[in-house]
């Protein structure tokens, strides 16, 4: 019986460990804050890392509005050599009053031309272009219907 044990005890500490050592490691947030009542951890990438064209780019941008119920941020944490942007949307209510869903969305854009480019699972596309100081977004839903906004830097 007690032979049993260890030779069981031995095959949960043996697999438990392989479990351990081939997890993949798990990065810190570098900041967390709520977005459109949505908390979103991120980690954004050592702007020396990112191509001199794309860093315009790199960050959180906020306090942006689709209309007058809906709040939008964009994260946009890694861009690599290709262009190709590690992105976190985020969209939710424009304060406590308005009912609507949010939902904090991680996915990939494009930046081409000078512009990110990205759609979501619902097909709404989203186009955003730097300004002197801001990202102008704009955001077109399947039906056609076009806003636009402007998402300020976040520090």
């Amino acid at each position: 019986m007690t032979l049993y044990f260890l030779a069981s005890w031995f095959v949960v500490l043996l697999t438990t460990g392989a479990a351990i050592a081939q997890a993949p490691p798990v990065a810190e947030p570098q900041g967390g804050r709520v977005f459109c009542e949505q908390s979103v951890g991120y980690q954004i990438a050592d702007p020396s890392t990112i191509s001199e064209s794309y860093r315009r780019f790199l960050g959180a941008w906020s306090d942006a509005a689709w209309d007058a119920n809906t709040c939008a941020a964009l994260i946009v944490d890694d861009v690599k050599p290709d262009g190709i942007a590690s992105i976190i949307y985020v969209y939710g209510p424009l304060g406590p009053n308005v009912h609507i869903a949010g939902a904090v969305l991680h996915g990939t854009g494009v930046i081409r031309d000078d512009e990110l480019r990205f759609q979501n699972s619902d097909g709404t596309q989203f186009i955003f272009r730097p300004t002197i100081a801001d990202l102008l977004g704009q955001m077109t839903t399947p039906k056609g219907q076009t806003y636009q906004a402007a998402f300020k830097k976040t520090f």
